[in-house]
């Protein structure tokens, strides 16, 4: 089911590309260049068990288009990992790095693999196993890695440790998303989360919404979540829902959001500490300001789509509204804010670590907050201009100015 999912997501991302750069002017060449990865790499790791026996994981590494620069993108541990999906995620970067006018390209990485059936000794050794089958096409100027879906900082610790070994030199901007003591930036771990919040702040201010009692819910509580979940709690906002993997809290008073923090596991779940709870398809169709999707991929479709009573969606999560259920919703005047603008925050402030790797002089992170809110109110009000000048709904304005920057570059190159 996730195979066919992951192939309808890139064959529709590659729909709105190709339908971007039409409206650009570009002709079907430069959609033929850019609906597909440069580099598609595919790996086998072996990996010795705490039990003695091997297993063999395979691994992904796309590399979208390095035209702009070298291509950066997270490596994600999953079971549904594809080949699609990892494709797909590396169009996006591409889009979230052209958006935030950043010297790259799109990169993503994935392993098929159980990171929660995993041992701390196995998943360090798949960890380093991934490094060595992709290290001759990563690097501080080549691809830069970063963490993803169910990675964290300690895995990052592991591969920066075995690419140096490997390259017999410390090469701290090879990876983000670091500890801070091996050059990790401050503000990274929130990024993310610190991004949407400042786009849910725009997109209120669109609609003549103030912050302070808006009411708020999102979907899942992993990382982005509850952060993005605590920064509209202290704002003053109302966030009437939320859900995890095993449900959904939904009060129309407002949730007690650090109280839920404190009680939640280290994968974000809490719901299934209460007896009141709803479904997650009923968490998504409540009435609400702004709707977060914060999860996974293809919650939003043509069947719930309809009954969606948000007034603005602002998707934190990758993909989570399929092509179909953006046509509804644009058509019922729901405003959308598209993953590759939303979302983009992780990248910028990885941007600024790779930066602050390369001169070696680190920045407090007051000055990361002030840098990344900048970049993202230009990029949304960038976006929200091509939306009204040229007609188009958010997610093809998204697209048309993302894919511009890469488009122009490969020309300027001669590829096309």
């Amino acid at each position: 089911m996730a195979a066919h999912n992951h192939q309808e997501m890139l064959a529709a991302t590659q729909t709105i590309i190709e339908e971007a750069l039409l409206k650009l002017g570009y002709g079907s060449d430069m959609a033929e260049l850019l609906k597909e990865p440069l580099r598609m790499l595919t790996v086998r790791i072996p990996v010795r068990m705490d039990d003695g026996r091997v297993r063999v994981f395979t691994g992904y590494r796309a590399q979208h288009n390095d035209a702009v620069g070298p291509t950066k993108g997270g490596v994600r541990f999953h079971p549904s990992v594809t080949e699609e999906e990892v494709k797909a995620l590396s169009i996006w970067m591409t889009l979230k790095c052209g958006i935030a006018d950043l010297p790259y390209g799109g990169g993503k990485g994935g392993i098929i693999c159980d990171p929660r059936s995993m041992s701390f000794r196995e998943l360090e050794r798949l960890s380093r196993g991934y490094v060595r089958a992709i290290s001759q096409i990563v690097g501080p100027n080549k691809d830069i890695p970063a963490p993803d879906v169910m990675t964290n900082s300690q895995i990052m610790a592991w591969m920066l440790d075995e690419y140096s070994r490997i390259r017999e030199h410390d090469s701290p901007g090879f990876i983000t998303g670091k500890p801070i003591v091996l050059g990790g930036s401050l503000g990274r771990e929130t990024a993310t989360a610190r991004g949407v919040a400042i786009m849910i702040e725009e997109t209120l201010a669109v609609m003549g919404t103030p912050l302070k009692d808006a009411r708020i819910v999102i979907q899942g509580f992993g990382n982005a979540g509850s952060y993005l979940a605590k920064f509209m709690y202290d704002a003053g906002a109302k966030v009437v829902g939320i859900s995890d993997v095993h449900g959904a809290l939904h009060d129309p008073d407002g949730l007690d959001i650090e109280d839920l923090i404190d009680k939640r596991d280290s994968f974000g779940a809490v719901t299934n500490l209460f007896r009141k709870t709803i479904s997650n398809d009923e968490l998504l169709e409540l009435e609400c300001d702004v709707l977060v999707p914060a999860a996974i991929e293809n919650q939003i479709t043509a069947d719930n789509a309809p009954r969606i009573k948000a007034r603005a969606i602002v998707e934190a999560a990758n993909g989570p509204t399929t092509l179909e259920a953006t046509n509804i919703l644009n058509d019922r005047d729901v405003l959308i804010v598209p993953d590759v603008l939303a979302s983009s925050g992780g990248v910028i402030v990885s941007y600024f670590e790779w930066v602050q790797n390369n001169q070696g002089y680190y920045w407090s992170e007051p000055e990361v907050d002030v840098k990344l809110r900048a970049m993202m109110v230009r990029g949304f009000r960038e976006v929200v201009d091509v939306h009204r000048s040229r007609k188009v709904n958010m997610r093809l304005a998204a697209y048309m100015v993302g894919v511009r920057k890469v488009a122009e570059a490969a020309r300027l190159r001669g590829w096309v």
